[in-house]
């Protein structure tokens, strides 16, 4: 029996281990059509499969800029889709590109925040993605800094505001 879930309801983790392999199985086949050797590690984190991807040396350099790691998470999302026929939320990080990013978005915020104290009343940050975002939300919160989503689809991004 298939374990497949609605939209209106949260996933389990045994649904989101699934999810953790079919991707693992798809990111594998892909690397090894690229003749890539790396190791894969499932998690599940925050009610979403987390699947990282690692390797020895710059064996992931062109893998892991932040435009391709997007495009391969939507790839493989797709794919889990395809194989369980739920909706997947799951999180691809390749040779560590979720904390470079994230570092990136500090610096991105810390920016923001020099221009409210300037005197600014807002700034807007450019559009990204939903991952991105929530990271950008948790960031100004841990630096004291309201933080609203606007715009739709592609357009959607982050302004900032002291409190």
């Amino acid at each position: 029996m298939s374990e497949t879930m609605t939209e209106n309801t949260e996933p389990t983790v045994a649904q989101l281990e699934n999810e953790g392999d079919v991707a693992a199985d798809y990111l594998e086949e892909l690397l090894d059509i690229a003749d890539i050797d790396g190791d894969l590690n499932l998690d599940v984190r925050q009610g979403r499969a987390y699947v990282s991807v690692e390797a020895e040396g710059d064996a992931l350099a062109l893998l892991s800029a932040p435009e391709t790691v997007q495009a391969l998470q939507e790839l493989t999302r797709l794919a889990v889709q395809s194989k369980t026929g739920s909706f997947s939320r799951l999180i691809l990080d390749v040779a560590g590109s979720r904390d470079t990013r994230r570092r990136q978005l500090e610096t991105l915020v810390d920016a923001a925040a020099a221009k409210l104290d300037e005197g600014s009343s807002q700034a807007s940050l450019p559009s990204m993605s939903s991952y991105e975002r929530k990271l950008v939300h948790d960031i100004a919160a841990e630096r004291g800094l309201v933080s609203e989503s606007y715009g739709e689809g592609a357009d959607r991004h982050t302004v900032l505001r002291r409190r």
